[in-house]
């Protein structure tokens, strides 16, 4: 299932799920698309062009601005749909328009969807419209509730340049792989930790690179701690906040969906032997961060289970950045309990 369907995001998502791109071409699929009615028109032109496709994995399309219908029976839920955010909003004001709305989407999961259901959440504040899903969905296990850091992670490991086709507003830069010289796919084990945002943490201390035969460390390679503490850290976190606020237009769309799809396929299939990926799942206070939040962790999968890699060390500036991360969780996951106490 994927809410907010029709807008940009939604429907390049539902083109890549369509064509097996997210749990393959021999995989049956059947898309639940839900939106608001305000949306039924779009929403219905998307389904009708899918069916038109005469895709093989898409066994049926479902759309509807029924949550008793979206929700039913469900193994994925990719939750795009969000309250609209204004500019100049406070903190305090987004979260309670979006509790509301991540409230019923909760209970619209607790009951309708499979309890083994895989929710991801997309729409910003990720971390803590996922947290506010998995409160109204009790018997859902915490584990089964994420939210999307694929997209700043993919871009940890690729800087889009000016150039690049990849390339969605920023013109800095050019990407790590381009500056080792290397394909993207030969950089590996980027974290990115805690907020989905300005405060997020992306880590390259424990990234290596394959040349040749060997491993080498990114910083090594790169040789250029200035640049990894200061520009590369600053571009990473602007562009997660311009995407967060452009996130439903055309420009953004494919990128987004792309990370979204990479996102579920590792959650589906599994991470590669000794690489982890970028993922917010339910914590526990690892590497201390805090107790029951959605969190940013670098974690590895299997038979569907992320698990959070432990024991990395932070370097000397980098405690700083993880609890400046943390702070930003704790502080809006507060807001909300709040607002809950309130109703």
């Amino acid at each position: 299932m994927i809410t907010g369907a029709a807008g940009h995001v939604g429907y390049d998502l539902a083109n890549l799920i369509a064509h097996g791109s997210m749990l393959g071409k021999h995989q049956p699929v059947i898309l639940h698309l839900f939106d608001i009615p305000g949306m039924v028109h779009y929403l219905h032109g998307l389904a009708s062009e899918l069916r038109d496709c005469s895709l093989r994995p898409l066994e049926k399309v479902i759309a509807t601005t029924e949550m008793s219908i979206a929700f039913a029976n469900i193994d994925i839920a990719i939750m795009l749909g969000s309250v609209q955010i204004q500019e100049g909003m406070e903190k305090k004001d987004i979260l309670g328009d979006t509790l509301a709305l991540f409230r019923a989407h909760g209970e619209a999961l607790e009951r309708y969807a499979k309890k083994v259901v895989k929710v991801v959440v997309v729409a910003h504040p990720a971390n803590t419209n996922a947290y506010i899903l998995s409160k109204f969905a009790p018997s859902i296990p915490k584990n089964n509730f994420s939210c999307l850091l694929r997209l700043d992670h993919n871009r940890a490991i690729v800087q889009a340049s000016k150039d690049s086709v990849l390339c969605i507003l920023s013109t800095f830069s050019i990407s790590i792989a381009k500056r080792l010289g290397v394909s993207c796919g030969a950089v590996h084990n980027v974290v990115v930790w805690g907020c989905h945002g300005n405060t997020e943490f992306p880590d390259l201390s424990h990234a290596y690179v394959i040349r040749g035969d060997k491993k080498i460390p990114v910083s090594m390679a790169l040789d250029n701690e200035d640049w990894t503490k200061n520009a590369f850290l600053n571009h990473i976190r602007d562009k997660s906040t311009t995407v967060s606020v452009e996130a439903m237009k055309a420009t953004n769309a494919s990128v987004a969906a792309r990370a979204i799809v990479d996102h579920v396929h590792d959650w589906w299939f599994g991470t590669p032997e000794d690489t982890w990926t970028s993922m917010g799942v339910y914590s526990r206070g690892e590497y201390g961060a805090p107790n029951d939040v959605i969190f940013g962790f670098p974690v590895t999968i299997k038979n569907r289970e992320p698990t959070i890699v432990e024991g990395l060390p932070f370097n000397d500036w980098g405690d700083d950045k993880f609890e400046t991360t943390a702070r930003e969780l704790m502080s809006e996951r507060q807001i909300v309990l709040a607002a809950c106490k309130d109703e």
